[in-house]
């Protein structure tokens, strides 16, 4: 359970002679921050059942805290901020969509209660998404997606309307997967999840806010519902004890230790771009550049396979010598032998991304294209792309990786449905 003291980040804006409404108003809206601070009580049942837990703060704030890093460092838009304290995180101020999103990957707890005849273990594929409106009084309602738009909600000024519930539904399903896959990575099963959105009183934005810690998930180590460590133990407690109490913690404390793994990556990965010529320079930077983003390292190199592919070769010996994973890349115009050349001679990847030029660009793109047999050089003629292909190859193996494409994805998605939305708004 965390509640959240307000911070004041902003002056207030001087209010006098206007009516107390408008100042408290014009306070609420100059609070650009606060502080949520965990306490030491665990509940289940909508707090039917209450008890103390030594350390759980720290705990949930720790798992909370390296949740929403992760997320940021993906792409993915929060509200969190930073870590403040053992206890405690600093938040951008929202104003809450009361509505608990749960996205579930295998059959369990309540599913099965309210669709009986299904067994426990079933995998969704797709995920299943379902919605709970927050009333503590009766219990959270499932909601269906007519009822939540029908409800209206306009929390700090934006309206949700179909476009806003389908960001939500889609946010939702990437950072399941987000979390997913990271979790797989320490050979755990994310089960099923739930999480809340609110919109940023600043720029109006759905972001996914409140916290995500162990009573946010059910987590199963190798796939086994008998090894759950998440708050499923404790709901499942026919009598709380001193002893019971302990197991609970030492599960809520492996999942903050290995969550902490969740930020590091599995293996090293480079690109090495080869240029015939430093006139191809800018080009070159672009993919570097784009490289960045997904964060793999890129190496630039100068040299030419047709006045010396003896070195050519040596560069590629080079790489291949330390044993860490490469993409090769080969930027040449003109005639491409960089391509073919590197393609016939190691069993790493390569791409070719010649550099089009206004006058000859696009016949000499044929020299990418047409390959001879048994090799397979891909062409990608777009920087930003090549970058991105060289990056869902290792996303494969490396899972920050992927959970960066996988969050791009979305906020392109994102971005094109805010886009119709305005553009709507400006028809009618």
């Amino acid at each position: 359970m965390a509640k959240y003291i307000i911070w004041l980040s902003k002056a207030i804006p001087k209010c006098f002679g206007k009516s107390k409404q408008y100042y408290h108003q014009s306070l609420f809206n100059s609070i650009l921050t606060v502080m949520y601070t965990y306490s030491y009580q665990i509940t289940a049942g909508n707090a039917v059942r209450k008890d103390q837990m030594e350390g759980k703060a720290a705990i949930a704030n720790k798992t909370t805290s390296c949740v929403f890093e992760l997320l940021q460092q993906s792409g993915i838009k929060t509200a969190f901020v930073r870590q403040h304290s053992d206890t405690a995180f600093v938040a951008a101020h929202c104003e809450m969509i009361p509505i608990e999103w749960v996205c579930r990957r295998v059959a369990t707890g309540s599913f099965l209660k309210r669709n009986p005849g299904v067994k426990e273990g079933y995998r969704f594929s797709p995920l299943k998404m379902e919605m709970f409106f927050k009333d503590d009084a009766n219990n959270d309602p499932q909601w269906s997606e007519e009822q939540l738009l029908e409800a209206k909600f306009c929390p700090a000024g934006l309206g949700i309307g179909r476009c806003e519930v389908d960001i939500m539904n889609r946010s939702t399903v990437a950072i399941f997967e987000i979390l997913e896959k990271a979790w797989a990575t320490q050979n755990c099963t994310l089960v099923d999840m739930k999480i809340e959105f609110g919109v940023n009183v600043k720029t109006q934005e759905i972001v996914l806010a409140d916290v995500i810690d162990n009573d946010s998930w059910r987590l199963w180590p190798a796939g086994d519902r008998s090894q759950q460590k998440d708050k499923q133990v404790y709901r499942d407690l026919k009598e709380v004890t001193p002893e019971a109490m302990q197991m609970v913690k030492r599960n809520f404390e492996w999942v903050s230790e290995r969550v902490k793994l969740l930020l590091e990556f599995q293996a090293n990965g480079r690109v090495v771009v080869l240029m015939g010529s430093t006139s191809d320079m800018a080009h070159c930077e672009k993919i570097k550049k784009a490289c960045s983003s997904y964060g793999i390292p890129c190496v630039l190199r100068v040299t030419s396979a047709h006045k010396g592919p003896d070195e050519t070769l040596r560069i590629k010996a080079e790489y291949e010598g330390d044993g860490v994973p490469t993409v090769f890349v080969a930027v040449a115009g003109r005639s491409n032998g960089l391509g073919p050349v590197m393609s016939g001679n190691t069993a790493y990847p390569v791409i070719n991304c010649p550099p089009i030029t206004p006058d000859w660009g696009s016949q000499d793109v044929w020299s990418s294209l047409r390959m001879p047999s048994g090799l397979g050089c891909s062409t990608i003629l777009s920087p930003d792309a090549t970058a991105q292909f060289a990056a869902q190859i290792f996303g494969l193996t490396n899972h920050l990786v992927w959970c960066k494409l996988r969050a791009s994805m979305l906020n392109t998605w994102v971005a094109l449905k805010v886009a119709d939305k305005k553009l709507q708004a400006c028809t009618i």
